[in-house]
């Protein structure tokens, strides 16, 4: 499995994200364009992103019933982008519904993820708020072997719990993991977080990494610090 960071676009205009990319002269980084980013801007975003020659995962976290998210992803699917997922918590039926709107007649189709848990949420505020009585470590593995059983390709977990995936569904189930911080970074709105290096020795296979670079001093010296720590 391959190893990569990807950068999180969280600007509010493309007007903002291409001054940031700009300052990359030397690197096409792997980016993530979330929900702000492209319900402001539309699918052009991804367009003009992707000519620019980035891979590009596109995290806009479909949850619906089946028929509505496998027609969104079946328009989804007409943009070359690399990730796309949605929320393993909307069913079997639905991932399976999502794997099948967004494969292309030739067969061809960006990689699917299922969102475990939000690495916002912490294992109280899932049980006392969204009833889920199981402990997170049992709750992300229980999602993660469902999206397996529906034939995706990996799992948005937290760093802490990649190993656990890794161990439940298999070395070749990816694992993208948000929530990274350097040792030096605050934690922000992250209750679930760990260092590049750490997330590279406990089994993500990518690692999202937002404000520690894009509201660096130096976005581009912070990058490569984070390439350096989780590629080596």
């Amino acid at each position: 499995m391959n190893h990569d960071v990807i950068i999180a676009l969280d600007f509010p205009s493309a007007q903002d994200v291409y001054a940031f990319l700009d300052r990359f002269q030397d690197e096409k980084p792997f980016v993530k364009i979330g929900m702000e980013l492209f319900y402001a801007e539309g699918p052009e975003i991804v367009r003009q992103i992707k000519a620019r020659g980035h891979k590009i995962f596109l995290d806009l976290k479909l949850h619906d019933i089946p028929n509505t998210v496998k027609s969104a992803m079946r328009v989804l699917s007409r943009l070359d982008v690399d990730m796309v997922n949605l929320h393993a918590a909307g069913t079997i039926d639905m991932m399976r519904a999502a794997l099948e709107g967004l494969t292309r007649e030739d067969g061809t189709r960006p990689l699917l993820l299922a969102v475990t848990q939000l690495t916002s949420t912490s294992e109280e505020r899932m049980q006392k708020e969204l009833l889920i009585s199981a402990s997170m470590p049992d709750t992300v593995k229980h999602y993660a072997q469902n999206a397996l059983q529906a034939g995706l390709d990996g799992v948005v977990c937290s760093p802490l719990e990649a190993a656990l995936v890794k161990e439940a569904c298999g070395p070749n189930f990816a694992t993208v993991t948000p929530g990274i911080r350097f040792a030096d970074s605050a934690a922000d709105d992250q209750s679930r977080v760990m260092t590049p290096e750490k997330a590279r020795l406990g089994g993500s296979d990518y690692i999202v990494v937002g404000r520690p670079i894009t509201k660096a001093a130096d976005p581009v010296a912070a990058y490569r610090r984070c390439v350096k720590e989780f590629v080596g």
